[in-house]
């Protein structure tokens, strides 16, 4: 198997994970908020992180080294404010609209800030398969569209798009620059994680008591956030930016297929004919990018 198409199946893989956060989060006890389930998801995930970097025989001293650079204080604050932006922006926009201009928006950033960065120069093929994906979300959604959505609530789906887009292309240069896939996330979630400690504190947490919440959190934190976001990051080191966030709109699909398999819920025609587009937006970005791949000569900016 090439090196471009293992990392387009480490992306759709992680975006496979990365998708079954809302139906775990839909199965798990009640009194759970989307704030606190959010910043527990990448804490747990930071802890889980570092206890296994010295099982694969990396240390956890490389870390604060990591800190001291710019694009591991990009990645950190962009994790966290993702948690804040995305809770924040479903809650006003209602969860359909903002989850769309959520991960809608993503891709878009991805390749303009790849583009700025890392002189990822878009290309065809990048664009037409994530018009392709953009339609088939935007069909995916429309049964759960509601009209007067919060212009702030957008807003902020806007800025989760663009924290998704920023984690992915500072992820992209650490990479570059020789930190290891798992260093990435562990020192970005447990910097992060930290920073969201005094908005934890306001959130009510009685649902840790019950054992569907203890697993709930470590489901969160071990398999959507420390070893998704693993593979995310293995794959981002072999691909650009743009494809990157494109690949990942894998994560709506699955969702949307537990939501109907798992939670019952009822997809209409417009849905089923919106997630049939994506899937195919994603099979021509994978055997796009799996014919070609990132350049060589590929700058590396500064840290």
């Amino acid at each position: 198997m090439s090196a471009a198409r293992a990392s387009v199946l480490l992306v759709i893989a992680a975006g496979v994970l990365f998708g079954t956060a809302g139906t775990a989060q839909a199965l798990g006890p009640e009194g759970t908020t989307p704030l606190g389930v959010g910043i527990l998801r990448i804490q747990v995930g930071a802890l889980a992180l570092l206890v296994a970097m010295p099982l694969v025989g990396e240390s956890p001293r490389v870390l604060p080294a990591l800190w001291r650079t710019r694009p591991m204080l990009a990645t950190a604050l962009t994790a966290a404010a993702y948690q804040l932006c995305f809770f924040a922006g479903v809650s006003l926009a209602g969860v359909a609209l903002g989850t769309l201009v959520a991960v809608g928006s993503a891709p878009i950033f991805a390749g303009l800030f790849g583009w700025v960065v890392l002189r990822h120069r878009p290309t065809r093929a990048w664009a037409l398969a994530t018009v392709i994906c953009l339609v088939g979300l935007a069909l995916l959604s429309t049964p759960g569209l509601t009209a007067g959505g919060s212009p702030l609530g957008l807003l902020l789906a806007l800025g989760s798009g663009m924290c998704i887009a920023g984690y992915n292309v500072a992820a992209k240069v650490q990479l570059n620059h020789g930190a290891s896939p798992l260093a990435v996330p562990a020192g970005s979630f447990i910097l992060g994680g930290i920073l969201l400690i005094p908005i934890l504190a306001t959130q009510p947490l009685t649902w840790l008591t019950q054992p569907s919440g203890l697993v709930l959190a470590v489901y969160l934190g071990v398999a959507t956030m420390a070893v998704a976001n693993v593979l995310l990051a293995r794959g981002i080191h072999g691909l650009s930016a743009g494809p990157v966030a494109t690949l990942m709109l894998s994560d709506p699909v699955v969702a949307t297929v537990l939501g109907v398999v798992v939670l019952g819920e009822v997809l209409a025609p417009v849905a089923v004919a919106g997630m049939v587009l994506v899937l195919g937006g994603l099979l021509l970005q994978g055997v796009m990018v799996a014919r070609g791949g990132p350049d060589e000569a590929e700058p590396v900016p500064v840290l």
